[in-house]
């Protein structure tokens, strides 16, 4: 068991200026001690042999070829829209310019 105490965690939580119950306190009390033997044992594993991972799997990238296909014509795109002027979507102005 690692060397978490609660009188540890209660004085973390008054320098965050956290409110913990004494529940709260036990139970982040536990949590943080597994997390630390948790980072031990696999420190105690990690040996200059054994390399460095970010991923357990090796990350690729995967590409598709850029092929073009038919798209919707103007007017089946601007058929649902609201507004529009001319070709274009007609959109309430945000800013006041022009």
């Amino acid at each position: 068991m690692s060397e978490i105490t609660a009188e540890q965690v209660a004085h973390l939580a008054h320098l965050a200026r956290i409110d913990l119950s004494p529940e709260e306190i036990a139970n982040l009390t536990a949590d943080l001690g597994q997390i630390v033997d948790s980072v031990a044992k696999v420190t105690a594993v990690a040996t200059p042999d054994v390399p460095a991972t970010s991923h357990p799997m090796p990350l690729t990238n995967v590409y598709r070829e850029d092929v073009v296909v038919p798209s919707l014509t103007v007017e089946q795109a601007l058929s649902g829209a609201p507004a529009r002027d001319g070709d274009k979507f007609r959109v309430p102005a945000i800013l006041d310019e022009e």
